[in-house]
């Protein structure tokens, strides 16, 4: 992707201030140096071997006070008005909200769809409201010049307008923990009839811009289920650590877990548990996992077909 690469109208404002800030900068660099280059060779001890004294001048004071002065002013003004643009939600945006985890993003839609890749039309307002379930994350779209923190108990919100079709990239600015590097998304821009045709589609409907189930999405549909409903972002199925218990040698297995009350008491994972697990998952906690998963919307023959395939994960 290249560098100035704009892809949306934030991009080109944040981009003007950059850069006017920048070529400020490289003239007073060029300038600062030129003066004392100059001021080295002239007063040098070998043409001046006496020191003299040299007089306040009102004229060049005033210069070197005035010019800084508007400068900064110009800087401030187009800081603040691109500010204020970026801050004016627009009535028509579409209202996405964004919930931040360790390691991983997840998009719900007013019609309460939820994906793990963020799809928008291309030239429609888009407001996202920024939530986090555990430590300040950074939400960042470098081609779209939008960052905004993601704050733990607050929820912040940015907003823009997708102007180029095309898949970008969202990452973390905030070191969040040790998979930091892995939180990345994808942001996927489609033509409005593609969007429409997904948003008011089949819950089922696959992404746009998604990759195809790999083989083994394929051989196992549950794999592919768990990854569709973001299961995958905090649960392994190949026992690496994560933010949630690993799905591998899961069933049958016996965990402490603590209920809302804070008691502690021994459970064996089953039937029962799991399905507990998933459709309330503030009920019972295992120990030494965070209480960070949400409720996640799955009729019963998919939640069978993941209950199945998690026993076969010995």
């Amino acid at each position: 992707m290249p560098f100035f690469q704009q892809a949306s109208t934030a991009a080109g404002k944040v981009d003007a201030v950059f850069l006017f800030i920048f070529a400020l900068a490289v003239v007073f660099l060029a300038l600062i140096t030129f003066l004392m280059l100059y001021f080295v060779v002239k007063y040098h001890h070998s043409r001046h071997p006496k020191g003299e004294d040299i007089e306040g001048n009102t004229k060049l004071e005033i210069v070197w006070t005035a010019v800084p002065a508007v400068l900064f002013l110009c800087m401030f003004y187009f800081g603040w008005t691109n500010y204020e643009y970026m801050r004016s939600v627009p009535r028509d945006a579409m209202v996405i909200e964004v919930t931040a985890r360790q390691w991983a993003w997840s998009f719900t839609y007013p019609n309460g769809k939820r994906t793990t890749v963020l799809v928008l039309a291309l030239d429609k307002p888009v407001k996202v409201n920024l939530h986090s379930l555990d430590v300040i994350h950074g939400f960042y779209i470098p081609a779209f010049r939008i960052k905004e923190d993601v704050v733990p108990g607050k929820v912040n919100y940015t907003w823009f307008v997708p102007t180029r079709l095309g898949s970008f990239d969202l990452e973390c600015t905030v070191i969040c923990g040790i998979n930091h590097a892995n939180m990345l998304a994808k942001v996927n821009v489609v033509p409005l009839a593609d969007f429409r045709a997904w948003y008011f589609g089949d819950a089922n409907a696959a992404v746009p811009g998604q990759a195809a189930p790999s083989r083994a999405e394929a051989t196992h549909p549950a794999l592919a289920l768990l990854e569709q409903k973001s299961c995958l972002t905090c649960h392994s199925t190949d026992g690496s650590v994560r933010v949630g218990p690993t799905f591998k040698g899961l069933y049958g297995r016996k965990e402490l877990v603590k209920d809302g009350r804070g008691t502690e008491r021994e459970v064996i994972v089953d039937d029962s548990f799991v399905k507990k697990a998933i459709q309330d998952p503030g009920t019972e906690i295992v120990r030494g996992y965070p209480p960070v998963m949400p409720q996640v919307a799955l009729a019963n023959p998919e939640l069978t077909q993941i209950m199945e395939y998690i026993k076969g994960l010995k």
